[in-house]
């Protein structure tokens, strides 16, 4: 369907942003202060300079729907396109940017330090930012290709 070619787009776009540039992951201060110094620019000073990038209610929405629509696009096929592999891309950056930002909600909600497996760690936390470049990366790739295989 129509409907979720166009939310897989903008939903991966508006999830790789938060990834990248919102400072969702705070109580990784070290890590984070670094980082954000290096990086600079009106996108990262649109992105994190909104209380509306960090509001706990909006990561919420976008890891639920991000996630939502990442199922939904493994399901759901757009015409004349191949079930599952056609639109794998998309969906898996889905699932992974939407579980990211809902583990941030988390994190930042949660009372208690959590321990995660260590390969979680890695990949949704401390890599939160390969994660929000594969996101922008699938949606901008679905967007400009939308025939091709995987895309």
């Amino acid at each position: 369907m129509l409907q979720f070619y166009f939310l897989s787009i903008l939903l991966n776009l508006i999830t790789g942003l938060v990834l990248i540039y919102a400072d969702i992951f705070a109580d990784d201060a070290g890590k984070n202060e670094k980082t954000s110094e290096k990086s600079s620019g009106k996108i990262k000073d649109l992105v994190s300079g909104t209380a509306f990038f960090s509001n706990k209610t909006f990561l919420l929405i976008v890891g639920i729907l991000s996630a939502f629509t990442g199922v939904m696009k493994l399901l759901s096929v757009v015409r004349n396109d191949i079930p599952v592999i056609g639109d794998l891309l998309p969906s898996l950056a889905g699932l992974l940017g939407g579980f990211s930002v809902i583990l941030a909600y988390y994190r930042m909600t949660s009372t208690e330090k959590i321990s995660l497996p260590d390969i979680v760690e890695k990949v949704f936390v401390d890599g939160h930012k390969y994660v929000g470049i594969f996101c922008i990366t699938a949606g901008l790739l679905h967007f400009i290709f939308p025939g091709v295989l995987f895309f």
